[in-house]
């Protein structure tokens, strides 16, 4: 099928290639203008209209609902257990001879990930600047989907990973939650895999994520960025790749830079959630989703009951195991995220010997408006910075 985008002829070879390879099979976010579910097409389609230019002042919509091993090689794909754990071996674990408990961040600094089988599916946007494609790739041995933007011109080019805040997952689409952010970042040179996570948009459903607290997601981050750096796309530089997170998203990030401190070379948070998850559970699981609560807390006992389990699920408890660049956006009047919670989190961070980048905006609240253009050209001269 033929198409018109302007991509570099390597690239156009290897999706090429992809194509014909084999392939195993609520948040605070910007919802930007309505994009549709991507296509379950594996082969190219035909050329959406282009994006607008993104506005410096975005909007929100909803509230949220609701950490040193180097970068594995490739690894056999793990296989999912009935509580939907990934398959482990000893390393890289604090204490080879006590296994961990399944759910929690130091069984996944034993599990080995999976993430590969980048396929590039229809083509969502093309435009002078850039070209988007739907995708999908493999995590814990679900298929995941998102969305790619690609610069266009020569490459390879810097990557950033992107993980979007919390959006009920019954209204989300493809791409949803940081698409201002993405086309800020293709437009300054950088390739962008935003992803969806399991339970969203066209992602394979994994029943058990929620009661495991979501430490999916951070599985399908790290499987993101394994995908990206095996992809074998020429736009692609596998040896420089960053990961932007936002709300539940910088939890998210903060998750997979302790679980696996290179799996990326740098790190952007913005107005995240709690690194204590005692913090997250109690004002968005308790305080919005009683039964949940109710259920996480019989499995696994309550903070006061148990808080050597809550302890093992916050990043903040191994701060220490950071080993990236981090910079941290944070609004003084962000009444969904505090800026307390951020300031404990930067104070672990910089306690643990990690290079913290903090920057606080008087007056934002939790979606940036005056502040969103400046602390995106921060975070552009950031990641360049740290990506070479």
């Amino acid at each position: 099928m033929m198409v018109a985008v302007r991509l570099h002829h390597a690239l156009a070879v290897a999706i090429v290639a992809a194509l014909v390879g084999g392939c195993t099979s609520s948040g605070d976010e910007l919802a930007g203008p309505g994009a549709q579910p991507g296509p379950s097409t594996l082969a190219l389609g035909p050329t959406a209209t282009a994006d607008p230019t993104p506005p410096t002042t975005p909007g929100t919509s909803a509230t949220p609902d609701p950490a040193a091993t180097p970068e594995p090689a490739a690894t056999p794909e793990q296989t999912a257990t009935p509580e939907g754990q990934a398959s482990s071996s000893p390393e890289g674990t604090p204490d080879a001879a006590a296994p961990p408990h399944p759910v929690s961040l130091p069984a996944l600094m034993q599990a080995r990930y999976d993430g590969g089988a980048l396929r590039l599916g229809a083509v969502v946007t093309s435009n002078a600047a850039f070209t988007t494609y739907a995708v999908t790739y493999r995590s814990s041995g679900l298929r995941i989907s998102g969305l790619l933007y690609v610069p266009n011109g020569d490459g390879p080019f810097p990557a950033v990973v992107m993980n979007h805040g919390y959006i009920d997952p019954d209204v989300y689409v493809t791409g949803q939650g940081l698409r201002y952010e993405a086309d800020y970042l293709v437009r300054s040179g950088f390739v962008v895999l935003h992803t969806d996570y399991r339970n969203h948009a066209g992602s394979d459903r994994d029943p058990r994520n929620d009661l495991r607290l979501r430490l999916g997601y951070t599985e399908d981050t790290i499987n993101a960025v394994r995908a990206l750096r095996r992809s074998g796309l020429p736009q692609v530089d596998p040896e420089r790749i960053g990961m932007l997170g936002r709300s539940m998203g910088g939890g998210v990030t903060l998750n997979a830079i302790v679980v696996r401190p290179r799996v990326v070379d740098a790190a952007v948070i913005y107005a995240s959630v709690s690194s204590n998850t005692v913090d997250n559970h109690r004002k968005w699981t308790r305080g919005g989703r009683p039964a949940l609560a109710d259920r996480i807390e019989a499995r696994y006992g309550s903070p006061r009951e148990n808080p050597e389990f809550w302890r093992n699920v916050s990043p903040r408890t191994f701060a220490d195991r950071v080993a990236v660049p981090v910079l941290v956006h944070h609004g003084t009047a962000d009444e969904t995220c505090p800026i307390e919670w951020a300031n404990a989190t930067v104070k672990a961070l910089r306690a643990g010997g990690a290079d913290v980048t903090y920057r606080r905006y008087p007056g934002e609240g939790h979606a940036f408006s005056q502040a969103w253009a400046g602390s995106m050209a921060e975070t552009v001269t950031f990641l360049r910075a740290n990506l070479r």
